[in-house]
């Protein structure tokens, strides 16, 4: 594809890069078959290749505000990155989307309530005593939700419709030797809010394996909603402050994360916080990934309980992570059961269900849909952002696989799971 973007931009390293990717992409359509939006609405502009050409005409004309309808059709993006797997090309979408999300948040005045709505995410989402109070005051609100809806307030109403209910303590996880190495367990910030269960799983089948797990102080959000929101600044920072805590917690075998949007965030780091970044990214791992690396603790429980396992997004467009949490699925005993289009994005997409609850809950029902037809008795998500989306729309119980796992290996029984065997 033809690009012209003013030779002074060209020197800048984002403006280069997109430059590249732009170039790459031959219209071929691929693309259009596996995106979601396109998917559902037909609309060339909401598709990769459509938004591509939006992008080349927006940073060829740097200087100038973009057109609102330019910032509707990239807003409609989840980021989902199906159209990278699919991409024979190898167009780096995922950092042109990226790129065109910073230049409009930089040259494009939103109205104000969308102003508004997009400075209180990260101030709450990434905070989680902040998220744990808000949660709280969701669940006294959440009988508004059908109000604010008449009201035309959809973020609002998505917001609430968001909210689990309140999470138990989560049961403490085994101190270890970790004669195997040594390994961060991210601490994240919707997750342990939202569902601390889930790390104390990972904590528990990290050390089953043989793993010291360390924390490291200091350590706060990766920066994932940050970027998605386009704030480019805010996730440096975040990136930059995390890089520092994981070098002062000494040496490490891996930095490992049980939500697949923070581990592909994370593997990016280096275009965030240089050097240093990269070193953090190339040491990276979805605790799924990990596990498959380093091999699965010894099963103890006898399995054969039926799992419709529903691949995050993150995980398998953005990480390239396919078959590793199936398998592991399968080697802990469990009958694993994969939907009807497993590539397609369930709504969630970061905040996507949140500043777009009209697109996200139509993919949302799609994704129920395919996970009932499997019959399964519980559907396996290994993102926070995924479950809190899943949850409300199926009659199975959604976990994460860490706690399938950890309860195969040894450990308790997952909440959502008493009373079903």
């Amino acid at each position: 594809m033809r690009v012209d973007f003013p030779a002074e931009r060209l020197a800048e390293p984002e403006f280069a890069r997109s430059h590249r990717a732009i170039r790459k992409c031959v219209h071929c359509g691929f693309c259009t078959a596996t995106c979601p939006t396109y998917v559902l609405l037909g609309d060339e502009r909401d598709s990769p290749r459509g938004r591509i050409e939006l992008i080349r005409a927006m940073l060829e004309k740097p200087d100038e505000r973009p057109s609102a309808a330019t910032v509707t059709h990239i807003d409609r993006c989840l980021s989902c990155l199906s159209c990278k797997t699919t991409c024979p090309s190898g167009v780096d979408y995922a950092d042109l989307i990226d790129h065109a999300r910073r230049h409009i948040e930089d040259h494009y005045r939103r109205p104000w309530p969308e102003r508004l709505l997009r400075a209180l995410i990260p101030a709450v989402l990434t905070r989680p005593k902040r998220l744990k109070a808000a949660l709280a005051l969701g669940r006294v609100a959440r009988p508004l939700a059908p109000t604010l809806e008449r009201l035309r307030l959809a973020p609002l109403a998505a917001l609430l419709r968001l909210v689990p209910e309140p999470a138990g303590p989560a049961p403490a996880g085994p101190v270890a030797a970790g004669s195997r190495g040594r390994v961060a367990l991210l601490q994240g910030c919707v997750e342990p809010a939202m569902a601390p269960q889930i790390r104390a799983a990972a904590a528990r089948l990290l050390a089953r394996a043989g793993f010291e797990v360390v924390e490291a102080p200091g350590e706060g959000c990766c920066g994932a909603l940050s970027e998605h929101l386009g704030r480019a600044n805010e996730a440096a920072a975040m990136a930059r402050r995390n890089v520092r805590a994981w070098q002062a917690a000494g040496p490490l075998d891996a930095i490992v994360t049980t939500a697949a949007g923070c581990g592909t965030t994370l593997k990016a780091y280096g275009k965030q916080a240089g050097p240093d970044g990269a070193e953090v990214g190339a040491k990276a791992r979805d605790i799924l990934e990990f596990i498959a690396e380093v091999g699965l603790p010894p099963v103890t429980r006898p399995g054969g309980m039926a799992v419709a396992y529903h691949a995050p997004c993150s995980l398998q467009h953005g990480q390239g992570i396919k078959a590793a949490p199936a398998a592991l699925l399968a080697q802990a005993g469990y009958e694993v059961r994969e939907p009807f289009e497993p590539h397609l994005c369930c709504g969630s997409a970061g905040v996507y269900n949140i500043l777009q609850p009209e697109l996200a809950g139509r993919l949302r029902d799609r994704k129920a849909e395919n996970l009932r037809r499997t019959g399964a008795a519980v559907v396996a998500a290994g993102n926070i952002g995924c479950i809190a989306q899943i949850a409300p729309a199926v009659d199975a119980p959604v976990i994460h696989p860490v706690e399938l796992l950890d309860w195969a290996t040894g450990g308790p029984q997952p909440a959502g799971l008493r009373g079903r065997g």
